[in-house]
């Protein structure tokens, strides 16, 4: 398979170059200049388009009615094909709080997935949960909310076969602090979140590895003056990347442009948190055994909690651009460059030669016209 998109403006984390030439072959990004000579290639022209690395989404649970939880094979290939849609070219299949025998099920699923080629890669897994503060569980059910357990996690890294990339935790429930530092030794990215740990506490888990904040402001420990709390950690301590759901409702637009002035395009990680009713109308969902309420104002259960969005990649990007005014650059780092560099991949985040070609062509608007997978055009956006 080979591709060539002609006289398009590449734009990476660290720039962009213009009226360029695109190559693409065997599912990789062969080379890029102006006015390459190639004969029996499908083109297609990107005047007056931009280029940009195909989202990376680190946390979802779902989407087109489907559900990590689900534990259904055919299940993430739909949800899989879906995310293509918006632009979405790789992801980590997210789940949540539940029994342990439906966590591993959900893993062992995950394990041995394959995606086919007109679906986004499943890069591996996010733990969300069991292991969160009962004071801060928001859409996570109290029942199954248990203490950080190095062990358990130990038995469903080797049950996903090395695939669980993320967990977020609450590292002030006891063992908490020991988990962090275990997780983070052996390669995991402990994203602090559903946590209710004070400033100091935030502090001495990032002494040990933590290096996320799980969608910022949503269930965590707000900021007081005299206890800044988990928001203040994740907005103050540098090492700390900050997800952030950017649609509206689970921040305001003041709170997202908080965010940017402090942390900075290079602090902050786009993520949809989208749950099964991403895609599909409003009206009633399932998120693990509970009712949810989709609505115009949001996913909520009957308590009121937020539970997940709806959102889309694309949307998100385009509302980070409405509300900061930031870069194309600084898009390109926080809907995938520091995605991939959180999950130190070496093939992805950046169109250079030799990574995968996983693209997306975007409008002066950032409206999605194609979304380029393994150097095919897998979805054209209104299809």
């Amino acid at each position: 398979m080979s591709l060539i998109i002609r006289n398009i403006t590449v734009v990476n984390a660290n720039g962009r170059n213009e009226q360029m030439d695109v190559w693409m072959k065997d599912g990789k990004i062969a080379q890029i200049a102006q006015h390459i000579e190639a004969q029996g290639v499908d083109q297609l022209d990107g005047s007056g388009k931009f280029l940009l690395p195909g989202f990376i989404d680190m946390h979802i649970h779902g989407s087109a009615q489907m559900d990590t939880m689900d534990a259904s094979d055919e299940g993430l290939h739909i949800m899989a094909k879906s995310l293509l849609k918006e632009g979405t070219t790789s992801f980590l299949a997210t789940t949540m709080t539940q029994s342990f025998d439906n966590i591993e099920r959900a893993i062992a699923n995950v394990a041995q997935f394959q995606p086919k080629s007109d679906e986004a890669e499943v890069l591996g897994l996010h733990i969300e949960g069991p292991f969160v503060s009962k004071q801060r569980a928001g859409a996570q059910p109290l029942d199954y909310i248990v203490q950080p357990d190095v062990e358990v996690i130990t038995k469903w890294q080797a049950l996903s076969g090395q695939k669980i990339k993320q967990i977020t935790l609450a590292p002030e429930e006891p063992n908490g602090m020991t988990a962090v530092q275990s997780l983070s030794e052996s390669g995991i990215i402990v994203s602090i979140g559903h946590s209710d740990a004070t400033f100091e506490q935030m502090q001495e888990a990032v002494q040990l590895g933590a290096s996320q904040g799980t969608h910022l402001y949503n269930q965590m420990r707000p900021f007081h003056h005299r206890d800044p709390g988990v928001v203040g950690g994740v907005l103050l301590l540098d090492a700390i990347k900050a997800e952030l759901i950017v649609d509206f409702i689970h921040m305001h637009e003041g709170a997202v442009e908080m965010a940017y002035r402090l942390k900075g395009a290079d602090g902050i990680i786009l993520i949809t948190d989208a749950m099964r009713a991403k895609g599909m109308p409003y009206g009633e969902y399932d998120l693990g055994g509970q009712l949810v309420h989709v609505t115009e104002s949001g996913a909520h259960l009957s308590n009121g909690s937020l539970a997940g969005s709806v959102l889309t990649m694309d949307q998100a990007v385009r509302n980070m651009r409405q509300i900061t005014n930031c870069t194309l650059e600084e898009l390109v780092k926080m809907s995938s460059y520091n995605a991939a560099q959180q999950l130190k991949l070496t093939n992805k985040g950046q169109l250079i030669e030799g990574y995968d070609a996983d693209a997306v062509i975007v409008d002066e608007h950032l409206m999605l016209h194609q979304t380029i997978k393994a150097g095919q055009i897998s979805m054209h956006a209104n299809n």
